[in-house]
């Protein structure tokens, strides 16, 4: 054992100073171009370390370049997306405007055209139960509305006011189960009179027709006045189907000439039907 160690360590010896001599040698050999062996060989290991250093903090430095520069694209990406958002918010809101404009055009022109007394109302809320067919709007006793006031649109009539508060009040449709309207064919021939009803639903119905009565599909239904609460001729509805119900009625449903479920802004007629022919009557 002893003997394999001395040889070991000879061997060991052997390669030192045989490769002290190698570098010595090198070290005094030169190359064609005059360098010494060994300072053109340290050269070639430390130029190629060098060389791939130089490659790793060049694709680092790249890396981080390109994080860099990535980082400011998502940045002005997120401004874009927020200025972005920013202008369709604000072409919504044009559009919201344009729109309110337009209705509350049509609402004064519709209201120059009679010769009632009205105020125009904004519907600031709905009933949330399909049974009670109700609207809140903006405009209470302050502004003159009474209980029975008939509440109107350029399309026809919509209901009238039932609970008036300070500067709001509760609209009933006129769609609503509860409600009524005195009503008449406006067609010349034909003048059947009765009453609308309301079916909770998006109908009404005609009811106390006379079963003889001239009544087609397509007849427009006006508003008779004889109730003292809607002003007379102010459009109701058309006449979708005419039924006999028995030997003395017919069954005529009728389809409202307003469409409750895109209802933005109304009329309120301030002054009742009979209270105009109270008046008329004691000039």
């Amino acid at each position: 054992m002893a003997l394999i160690d001395v040889r070991n360590r000879a061997g060991y010896l052997f390669l030192a100073v045989l490769l002290g001599h190698v570098i010595l040698i090198s070290a005094q050999v030169q190359s064609r171009g005059g360098v010494p062996v060994l300072e053109a060989v340290a050269f070639g290991i430390f130029a190629e370390a060098q060389r791939g250093m130089s490659a790793v903090i060049t694709g680092v430095r790249q890396a981080w370049s390109s994080y860099v520069g990535l980082r400011q694209v998502r940045a002005e990406n997120e401004v874009l997306k927020r200025q972005l958002a920013d202008a369709l918010i604000a072409l919504q809101q044009q559009r919201a405007q344009a729109d309110r404009t337009r209705s509350l055009e049509r609402l004064l022109e519709f209201r120059d055209r009679t010769n009632l007394q009205m105020t125009a109302a904004e519907i600031v809320a709905a009933a949330a139960a399909p049974d009670f067919r109700t609207v809140t709007i903006d405009k209470g006793t302050r502004q003159g509305l009474r209980p029975d006031m008939a509440v109107i649109a350029p399309a026809g009539i919509v209901g009238r006011v039932v609970v008036p508060s300070g500067n709001a009040a509760m609209v009933q449709l006129l769609i609503d189960r509860n409600a009524a309207a005195g009503a008449i064919v406006e067609r010349r021939e034909s003048r059947a009179q009765g009453v609308v009803v309301g079916t909770g639903e998006d109908r009404l119905t005609m009811e106390y027709v006379p079963e003889t009565a001239d009544v087609t599909v397509g007849d427009i239904v006006v508003s008779s006045g004889i109730d003292g609460i809607y002003p007379k001729g102010f459009i109701i509805g058309k006449v979708e189907v005419v039924e006999k119900a028995g030997q003395a009625y017919k069954r005529i449903l009728v389809r409202p000439a307003v469409d409750f479920t895109s209802l933005e802004e109304v009329l309120v007629v301030l002054t009742s039907p009979a209270r105009e022919k109270i008046e008329e009557r004691t000039q």
